[in-house]
């Protein structure tokens, strides 16, 4: 009989200056290194941490109006120095980095800016995710989607030690049809990177990130570990940014949480990959995946539907 997979996840979240140059993301990447170690050696007294993961814009956010702006003075190619030290800390601690978003260019795609989160484990770069849906008008960067000839998966799932693990970035949390595809990917781990605004906070009545959260594990039937941003409007105007990190399980319950409001925090959550596999292969109701009627829809989407800004 196999061993059990059972571990901790620490969702971190960041409260930092808005930086203005890539010149200031090694300092930045330094100060994430610190919380891995906090994270993994401050609670190995009580758990194993072996999933760190950070907020959306951690590294750089998309501050300038023009992609051009944004690849002259903050976009970055991967790999990189960056992933190196993220790779010999992951490798140091025996755990698994989703990082926070790094801009990133690619020479295989001219002229285009991705907002981008790499999964990185103790041999190294396992996959990067680049953001689908942008937050449209505000974030100018460039969606997989919308580039012609782009032939790589848009929503990688990686088998890892700890569980087969999928990321999504921020706003396509809100979309259904992009965790979906993680979980029918084999994701049993939801990571969400992001960076939620207030006032769609955790708290109510416009609760959408606690909410989102529990609707896409319990859809997904997967645990979601989900590290919000927590910088005050000081840090990364124009808006306040409300934290609320936490740790969801396959029936949506709240494992953990951190108070909702800005600051620097990490919280911890139980991942139990053993009783979701057992869950997911005995259960008759409430079956979400095995019940998918997929040929119901297959009309759904016969003709395009996003509407990008400024289009009637």
């Amino acid at each position: 009989m196999p061993a059990p997979i059972r571990y901790y996840a620490a969702a971190c979240q960041t409260d930092l200056p808005c930086p203005r140059s890539r010149d200031e993301i090694p300092g930045r990447v330094s100060k994430l290194l610190e919380m891995i170690d906090h994270a993994v050696v401050g609670y190995e007294p009580f758990f194993d941490v072996k999933l760190v993961v950070f907020p959306e814009f951690a590294h750089v956010a998309p501050i300038y109006e023009t992609v051009a702006e944004l690849a002259d003075k903050l976009a970055v190619a991967i790999p990189n120095e960056h992933i190196d030290r993220y790779a010999l800390k992951a490798k140091q601690r025996g755990v698994y980095i989703q990082t926070g978003t790094f801009l990133e260019t690619d020479a295989k795609y001219p002229g285009a800016v991705f907002n981008t989160t790499c999964l990185i484990g103790p041999d190294g770069l396992l996959s990067r995710y680049r953001k689908v849906n942008p937050w449209l008008p505000w974030e100018v960067h460039a969606s997989p989607h919308d580039i012609p000839g782009y032939d790589e998966p848009m929503f990688p799932v990686v088998e890892t030690e700890i569980g087969c693990l999928g990321a999504a970035i921020c706003y396509d949390w809100l979309f259904p049809e992009a965790l979906r595809a993680l979980a029918l990917g084999g994701a049993e781990v939801l990571i969400r990177v992001s960076a939620y605004m207030d006032p769609w906070g955790a708290m109510p009545p416009l609760d959408w990130w606690t909410l989102f959260n529990r609707a896409r594990a319990v859809e997904n039937f997967a645990y979601v570990v989900a590290a919000n941003q927590g910088a005050s409007g000081a840090n990364y105007p124009q808006f306040s940014w409300p934290g609320g990190s936490m740790v969801v399980d396959f029936d949506g319950r709240i494992l953990s949480q951190a108070d909702p409001g800005p600051g620097e925090k990490i919280v911890v959550g139980p991942i139990d990959i053993s009783a979701l596999r057992a869950e997911r292969s005995r259960r008759r109701g409430h079956d979400f995946l095995g019940h998918i009627r997929s040929e119901a829809y297959t009309d759904l989407y016969a003709r395009p539907i996003y509407r990008p800004p400024g289009r009637a």
